[in-house]
Order: C-alpha cells, then sequence, then structure tokens
C-alpha cells in the first residue's frame, strides 16, 4: 500500500493490534516524503506514527510474488519496535517456510530497501545471507533515484561509521 497523506489506516480498528507493514517506499509513486528521503525516518517508522496505539512490523517487503513458491526456504526480514510483534511474524514466516532474520528496531528498516543487497538478492539468499546483506547496506538518500544513475559513493548515516 503507498504510503502517501491520503493513506491513513483505520486507527480505531487497529488499536492494540500487531500491523504488517509490507509498504515499500518508492519516491516515484508515492511522492517524495523529506523525512524519509534523508534518512532521518523510515516509511516503518512513519507508519508506526500512524496508528500509535498498534505495534508495526515491517514484514514481507524484499521478495517477489513468484519467489513465493519456488524458492527453497528463502529467508526474510522483520523489524519492529516491538518484540511482541516480531514473534508473530516468524511464526508466520515458519508456516510459509520461510527462515527470518531479525532486523529490528524500525529505524533500520532501510536496510531491505530496493536497491540495497538484501532486496537485489531476494529471490535466493538464506538466513546467513541475508544477516551479511543486512551489514553490508549503505544508506543512499532518495533524490530521485530513477532519474540518475546511482551515486558511487553512498552517503552512511553517522550511526554506520
Amino acid at each position: 500500500m503507498p504510503l502517501t497523506a491520503a493513506d491513513r489506516p483505520r486507527v480505531a480498528e487497529l488499536a492494540d493490534k500487531v500491523v504488517l507493514d509490507t509498504n515499500n517506499y518508492m519516491a516515484w509513486r508515492d511522492g517524495h516524503i523529506p523525512v524519509i528521503d534523508s534518512g532521518e525516518k523510515t516509511e516503518h517508522e512513519l507508519r508506526q506514527e500512524q496508528p500509535p496505539r498498534s505495534r508495526v512490523a515491517k514484514a514481507f517487503t524484499h521478495i517477489q510474488a513468484p519467489v513465493l513458491l519456488t524458492a527453497d526456504r528463502p529467508a526474510l526480514s522483520v523489524s519492529s519496535d516491538f518484540p511482541d510483534a516480531v514473534a508473530p511474524v516468524n511464526r508466520l514466516y515458519d508456516q510459509f517456510d520461510f527462515d527470518t532474520v531479525d532486523d529490528t528496531p524500525l529505524s533500520e528498516s532501510w536496510r531491505t530497501a530496493p536497491g540495497q543487497p538484501a532486496w537485489n538478492h531476494h529471490d535466493h539468499q538464506k538466513r546467513a545471507e541475508l544477516a551479511r546483506n543486512l551489514r553490508s547496506a549503505r544508506f543512499v538518500a532518495h533524490a530521485r533515484p530513477w532519474s540518475r544513475a546511482p551515486d558511487p559513493a553512498p552517503h552512511h548515516r553517522e550511526e554506520d561509521s
């Protein structure tokens, strides 16, 4: 579901529930959101603010539909600011025959964004490779990625240095 100003979840209905956020921010689709573009917040942190009494878990964001039925137990990540929101995602992934790598908290969920190593290798990575790909991710500002080649020297968040 696109993350736009008009995209507001039903707060009362989601109160005190775990909400799975499967969104990937795409500036070309969602419009530029400065706090995401700058790295100040992730789309998943913004989603958590929308239903503040819910517990958001980022899940299923770096796998394409065809891979769901063809891959041999791939690994997927989950991110949340709430451990009790991660547990049901772990169980769900296991039921679907996926391994899990915890990429908590939501502020780290950018590591599986389009263009990051975890996204680029989504169709075959196992748990160890996904963990390596999450560690090797480097934040790149979302300054019109569709209109120019990627910056050869990615911008790092201070906490990555």
